[in-house]
């Protein structure tokens, strides 16, 4: 195939050369131009006698048509083979119609088809989950991580480099929602870094759990508290003690919501859920017989 490139390079770099074969194509430049044709001085004969080699080095500044694609370094720094060739106005265009002497556009001989790629491919995408406190959700936090990617330098080899990036959790984030670092992963010769994406996490949290933008919050009581009115103090995730009066019999399993005391919603902040108190009542287990009596008088038909 490189072959095939090379004699491409040796004609199209050649005015006269080139001349003759867009009239006549390659049979001009075998035979020559037919009599009383536009040729110059060229009356044919052509072949192709050069190293590919050498066209190689003279076109890519490198030996080794293979040194972007697979790691090697000639200590050119060349990185990109196929890149260099916008140095030649036409030559990819020509090389597609060139039947034996390319193809390469054209699925010729060179093996080539429609199906190789036209350019450096884009990395698949580096998926990190990143778990944040409920407080953090809720109040919303700025989460510096440090990561370490490969770049190519100018000496076309690939170095770790440390890059911080910074990721403003807003307020009301729910588990699942991403942020994309677009092209900040690895780097390599002929590949587009991928992107680095972050996927928000909840950690547990020891007195909340979240549903949607609501908080349900367990409040446990006694047996006594449940019966005879109590008040619940809420931790809120903002740092407040929240009252919740209870001037009623607790039942098992009750509940009691407090409006816009949930988490807010990402949208529109200053909107918030609900805040839902489950009462867990906790009974005695024991109780002696002077109890007892006092339950029966109190509890008792009357």
């Amino acid at each position: 195939m490189f072959g095939n490139v090379s004699e491409a390079y040796d004609v199209l770099s050649d005015k006269e050369k080139r001349a003759v074969y867009d009239k006549y194509g390659k049979a001009g430049l075998e035979g020559g131009p037919p009599t009383g044709g536009a040729g110059g001085s060229f009356k044919g004969g052509y072949k192709f006698q050069g190293d590919p080699n050498d066209v190689f080095k003279r076109v890519f500044g490198t030996n080794s048509p293979f040194a972007s694609f697979m790691g090697e370094d000639d200590g050119t720094g060349i990185a990109g083979i196929f890149g260099g060739m916008g140095g030649m106005p036409g030559m990819a265009a020509h090389m597609g119609g060139m039947g034996g002497m390319g193809g390469m556009a054209g699925g010729g001989s060179s093996g080539m088809g429609s199906g190789a790629s036209s350019g450096p491919r884009k990395a698949q995408a580096v998926r990190t989950q990143l778990n944040c406190t409920l407080e953090e959700l809720y109040n919303g936090a700025t989460k510096r991580i440090r990561v370490t990617r490969k770049r190519v330098g100018s000496d076309g080899k690939a170095k770790s480099e440390p890059k911080i990036l910074e990721i403003k959790v807003k307020p009301g984030w729910k588990a699942g929602t991403s942020v994309t670092f677009p092209k900040e992963g690895d780097e390599a010769p002929g590949v587009i870094p991928a992107d680095l994406v972050f996927v928000i996490g909840e950690k547990p949290h020891a007195h909340f759990t979240r549903k949607g933008n609501d908080l349900v919050y367990k409040a446990r009581v006694s047996l006594l508290e449940a019966l005879t009115d109590c008040t619940v103090t809420v931790p809120t995730l903002d740092g407040r003690r929240l009252p919740v009066a209870c001037n009623e019999v607790l039942a098992p399993g009750v509940t009691k919501t407090k409006r816009g005391e949930g988490m807010p919603s990402s949208k529109s902040p200053a909107t918030k859920g609900d805040l839902v108190v489950q009462f867990d009542v906790q009974y005695p287990t024991h109780l002696s017989e002077a109890q007892k009596g006092l339950l029966r008088r109190a509890l008792g038909p009357q």
